[in-house]
């Protein structure tokens, strides 16, 4: 009977010595970790000029339409030009969009100005002047992105032989201009007077 209770008490012992091992070799637990939310992006800045209640630079939020810049400037002007401005227009940080009023054209000066917005557009920042590709003269087709002097050359000569274009669409019937630099002008070309 001695011997009995001599092997359960080395049993215990031998049971409680390996729970030991076992706490003892186990890796330490880390500190739990709490989630934080994603970061708000921050909001874009958008300079609004020409027929507009209250021009100026306006922080809009991410994915904003040139509509949302329109309405932080106050509206239109009552003698904005609104036939031309492409409202749903997607704005991007350090865009400029200028709204032209009805005395005076749509389309972006020639000369020193002209060469100062397609640096701006160079370094990142958009000028949003419309052009009406029936009506504009060379050097203001120029200064659509992607089309050259030759291309609007051939612009001219289309609209010439043709009678004009019935809509922005028609442009990419001009050799040289595809899909690809029609969607770079869409929003800064118009037919309308």
């Amino acid at each position: 009977m001695k011997n009995w209770w001599l092997v359960a008490l080395g049993v215990l012992f031998g049971l409680l010595g390996a729970g030991a091992v076992i706490l003892a070799s186990s890796p330490p637990r880390g500190t739990s970790i709490s989630l934080l939310p994603p970061p708000t992006p921050a909001p874009i800045m958008v300079h609004i000029t020409g027929a507009v209640s209250n021009p100026g630079v306006y922080d809009l939020p991410l994915d904003s339409r040139v509509q949302d810049a329109i309405f932080a400037a106050g509206g239109f002007a009552d003698d904005a030009q609104i036939d031309g401005v492409n409202l749903a227009a997607k704005l991007q940080d350090g865009d400029q969009v200028q709204i032209p009023t009805q005395r005076t054209s749509a389309l972006p000066e020639t000369g020193s100005e002209s060469s100062q917005n397609s640096g701006e557009q160079s370094s990142g920042t958009s000028t949003f002047s419309i052009v009406n590709i029936n009506t504009a003269s060379q050097a203001e087709l120029e200064t659509l992105p992607g089309i050259g002097p030759v291309t609007a050359e051939k612009i001219i000569e289309y609209r010439q032989t043709r009678g004009g274009f019935p809509r922005i669409e028609e442009i990419q019937k001009v050799s040289g201009i595809g899909p690809a630099t029609f969607e770079k002008i869409k929003d800064q070309i118009t037919v309308s007077e």
